[in-house]
């Protein structure tokens, strides 16, 4: 259920838009990002090898070891090892 939302959502955020951050997980687990906009909190859950566009207009990422970065919607992401790295 959680993540049918969770694409709901992020084809929500992307209709409309050239430009978006795009996120691989690579891992084998479920690796959740927290992604807010404005005064709007949401966990963005991506399974293993699941590929997804959010965060059209920019955004601020919490990544899965706690550090925040804030995006500009551009961004190629890649989850590997826990560990965000953006290329």
């Amino acid at each position: 259920m959680w993540r049918s939302l969770v694409a709901a959502i992020a084809v929500l955020a992307v209709g409309g838009s050239a430009l978006a951050a795009r996120v691989v997980n690579k891992d084998s687990q479920i690796r959740t990002l927290i992604v807010t906009q404005g005064s709007g909190k949401t966990k963005l859950a991506l399974h293993a090898g699941e590929i997804v566009e959010f965060c059209p207009n920019g955004c601020y990422v919490t990544w899965p070891n706690g550090d925040l970065e804030a995006l500009t919607g551009s961004e190629s992401i890649e989850i590997s090892g826990g560990v965000a790295r953006i290329k």
